[in-house]
């Protein structure tokens, strides 16, 4: 189930009612703790949190067209999707959110390589994914990029 929308405001307006108070509090919490580079817009069809292409031209590897995503959030059709690629790209910063996760959660993390999938939507650890969100700068989050494409 993809949630239209051409703006992240308008995304938010079509997220079903029983979810909209806590995906706003997700989004509002990676925009209160994000890096101040970063720029919040639409990619992928979900709200995403980029390095915009003033700061890195290069852009985005796969298609350099679009700016260098850092962050997403995402309504799906049975799950709340936060993306991260920090815990993608940094065992430490996986490591301590794996571990953070465990502490202040009842239920088990559910997760992919940079997608963590919250189905119990009042279980979201809404303050950890802020502290998450501080853990990378946005040179950090290019130089790791590049060491990465660079392999």
């Amino acid at each position: 189930m993809q949630v239209p929308g051409n703006n992240p405001d308008e995304y938010v307006q079509n997220i079903p009612d029983e979810r909209k108070y806590i995906f706003t509090a997700l989004r509002k919490v990676i925009n209160d703790n994000m890096p101040p580079e970063l720029e919040e817009c639409m990619n992928y069809g979900m709200i995403g949190y980029v390095i915009p292409k003033s700061i890195y031209p290069a852009g985005y590897h796969v298609n350099p067209e679009l700016p260098l995503p850092f962050a997403s959030i995402a309504s799906q059709k049975n799950f709340i999707a936060f993306y991260h690629m920090g815990l993608y790209a940094n065992r430490e910063i996986l490591t301590w959110f794996v571990e953070e996760y465990k502490s202040r959660c009842k239920y088990k993390l559910d997760m992919g390589k940079s997608c963590v999938r919250f189905k119990k939507i009042d279980d979201i650890p809404i303050e950890l994914i802020g502290e998450l969100m501080t853990k990378i700068s946005t040179q950090d989050w290019i130089d790791m990029y590049e060491e990465a494409i660079k392999k």
